[in-house]
């Protein structure tokens, strides 16, 4: 368990005083793919920074599985540093050094003998992919293939925790999205706890258990992925639901209203094992109403799907209000009047 009470950041300029992080109050489970999202200066990078203590907290306290990091000296922060690793926006990596030298770098600092070195170094190429390119340089390998450099090292002292700093912004979709099933696999296999931030909520929407959204140094919204997608309560959370989902619910309802002003609009939310429920049958069936399906569509994320589909009834108004009732009543499938 990650603890995290209280976690302040200030900067002093000479001309003012800047709050990166505001009393941040986080729990993180053992295990967890735990991502944080907010847009340029919400105050993110500075967050994941102070849990290394790259950055030293103003104020606040950071546990980790009984270890309070912000109580240690320089010589036991730097021991406890090895249970934490860290990839980086830009890779970080020595341009000097090959892909096996990178590799090898944390683990000749923390004393490590040249043989296990070896061997621990080809078990993270394997790991990551990098099988055959252990000899190239950092200037011969693709952004994707440079990532994954960063991530080997970062887990070359079996850490605990995985810190991912904008680990995929500067990468393609399809690279993108290769370093996200790599970092799912790493999770599963080891049982590592990753933290997350990026500004992207597809990144989150693909392997993440929870999300913290951040702005102007606070955390405004925490949950479970799919309970944000579904239920978003601030503005900003709503922007990135909506960024995420490719489209605007808000203008898509406006426009589905216009084109089919007959009969009751609703929008029918599938969760999960609902999604499999025959419930346009169901309702033909039961009452004496006509269905048009307007619109849908299925969002997956780490702990589960959720689809969304808008459809007119039309028929009596009593047969639509019953069809209505049965479906808040007797199935798991939400269901919300336009």
């Amino acid at each position: 368990m990650i603890s995290i009470k209280g976690l302040k950041k200030e900067f002093i300029t000479k001309d003012r005083q800047i709050t990166a992080v505001d009393h941040v109050d986080i729990d993180i489970n053992n295990g967890e793919i735990f991502g944080v999202i907010g847009y340029s200066g919400a105050g993110k990078s500075t967050f994941i920074r102070l849990i290394n203590r790259l950055e030293e907290p103003s104020a606040g306290t950071i546990t980790i599985e009984d270890n309070e990091i912000t109580n240690l000296n320089q010589n036991e922060l730097r021991i406890a540093r090895q249970d934490i690793g860290m990839i980086f926006q830009h890779f970080n990596l020595l341009w000097s050094r090959t892909v096996a030298e990178n590799i090898a770098f944390p683990l000749e600092i923390a004393g490590v003998s040249k043989e296990k070195r070896k061997k621990r170094v080809q078990e993270l190429i394997d790991l990551v992919g990098l099988t055959g390119r252990e000899n190239a340089y950092p200037s011969q390998l693709s952004g994707g293939q440079k990532q994954r450099v960063g991530i080997a090292r970062a887990l070359a002292n079996k850490p605990k925790l995985l810190l991912c700093d904008e680990a995929t912004s500067a990468l393609d979709p399809e690279t993108t999205n290769s370093i996200l099933d790599l970092l799912v696999d790493i999770n599963e296999k080891m049982g590592l706890t990753i933290i997350l931030i990026t500004h992207e909520m597809q990144v989150i929407r693909k392997i993440c258990h929870r999300v913290a959204v951040m702005e102007n140094g606070k955390i405004v919204e925490l949950g479970d992925v799919l309970d944000v997608f579904l239920h978003p309560q601030q503005p900003i959370t709503k922007k990135f639901v909506h960024q995420a989902m490719g489209n605007d619910e808000d203008e898509n309802i406006s426009s589905i209203m216009e084109t089919n002003s007959e009969g009751t609009l609703l929008k029918l939310q599938f969760i999960g094992e609902s999604a499999n429920q025959a419930l346009i049958s169901q309702i033909a069936k039961r009452y004496e109403v006509d269905i048009n399906i307007l619109q849908g569509k299925i969002t997956n994320t780490k702990t589960g799907s959720y689809g969304t589909l808008f459809v007119q009834v039309t028929g009596n108004d009593s047969e639509i209000e019953s069809a209505i009732k049965y479906i808040q009543s007797e199935t798991s499938v939400e269901v919300e009047v336009i």
